[in-house]
């Protein structure tokens, strides 16, 4: 409602009824509009940094940092040892490492998916991502991203430690390129299927602690279970039963494809490599879990009211 004044102290325009409108001097922005493309740029470039703890406190990067270091640091002592003794093949293939540091990288995934989403709902700061010009579309697809990249970061760091140390070891360099090429394709893969579970877990509760636990128990207990009944099909001697188990879990999933279809070596219990067609069956239910995550995030952000 217009206020009455008898002195105003800017100018003003008077109204019918002898109220003045005040001008209290806010000017229209003629600067250029960056738009939807660049704020989605800037929150996936946030995030992607934010889960590295870089422009944070010291103390946020600690945990991440630590286990990057993990990450690298047997990829560097199988260098050092193939180097030294002259060895003609890598003990590690690159589409496993990532299989064997598996608690690693769940660990990491346990600490930073939480801190990438949960805090946004805990403090109901979402909302002022959406008053624009980003949309609920936006948000998930730069979180989601920068999750993914985190991790692909992560597991992608040892891989470029094996293959540099390959390559001074005077390994094939095609062998090792090839070899190079299909781990990457995996721990592409890898990366996204546990952004996107990592994110749906976390963006469940508001309570970071709450999220960290969850995300723990849906890597880890599937994969107790999946390898528990998978060597009790082994010692029965039921080959196919242990290739069709691995499909119900996430790291089995991804363990699957590589070995199936990108030429590593299994971790399945007597070393079962999944068939072909079986192997193709692992990738669709791969892609299948990545586009269930990402519409299970638009449904959770929608039916947040945001």
């Amino acid at each position: 409602m217009p206020t009455e004044s008898t002195t105003p102290a800017s100018p003003a325009s008077a109204t019918p009824g002898g109220a003045y409108i005040h001008n209290i001097g806010y000017r229209h922005y003629d600067g250029p509009r960056l738009g939807r493309a660049y704020a989605r740029r800037s929150l996936f470039s946030q995030s992607l940094r934010g889960a590295y703890g870089l422009g944070r406190s010291a103390r946020t990067k600690v945990l991440p940092m630590l286990l990057f270091a993990v990450m690298c640091l047997p990829a560097a002592i199988m260098v050092a040892v193939a180097v030294f003794t002259k060895a003609a093949s890598l003990p590690v293939g690159y589409g496993r490492y990532a299989i064997y540091l598996q608690a690693v990288i769940g660990l990491y995934l346990a600490a930073q998916a939480p801190q990438s989403v949960s805090r946004d709902l805990r403090f109901k700061s979402v909302p002022l991502y959406f008053s624009r010009p980003i949309e609920r579309g936006d948000y998930v697809a730069a979180k989601f991203a920068a999750m993914a990249g985190a991790l692909f970061v992560l597991t992608t760091a040892p891989l470029l430690v094996l293959y540099a140390g390959a390559l001074l070891a005077k390994m094939d360099f095609l062998d090792q390129t090839k070899g190079l090429a299909q781990g990457l394709v995996s721990v592409a893969l890898l990366s996204l299927l546990f952004a996107g579970i990592g994110l749906v877990v976390s963006a469940l509760t508001p309570r970071r602690g709450f999220g960290v636990a969850a995300v723990i128990a849906v890597l880890t207990i599937p994969y107790g279970a999946v390898s528990a009944v998978q060597g009790i099909a082994s010692v029965q001697g039921s080959e196919a039963a242990v290739g069709w188990l691995g499909l119900f879990s996430p790291i089995t999933l991804i363990d699957g494809v590589q070995s199936a279809l990108l030429g590593g070596s299994s971790s399945f219990p007597g070393q079962v490599v999944p068939t072909t067609a079986v192997g193709i069956v692992y990738l669709l239910v791969t892609l299948a879990a990545v586009a269930g995550s990402y519409a299970l995030l638009m449904r959770r952000y929608r039916k947040a009211g945001l």
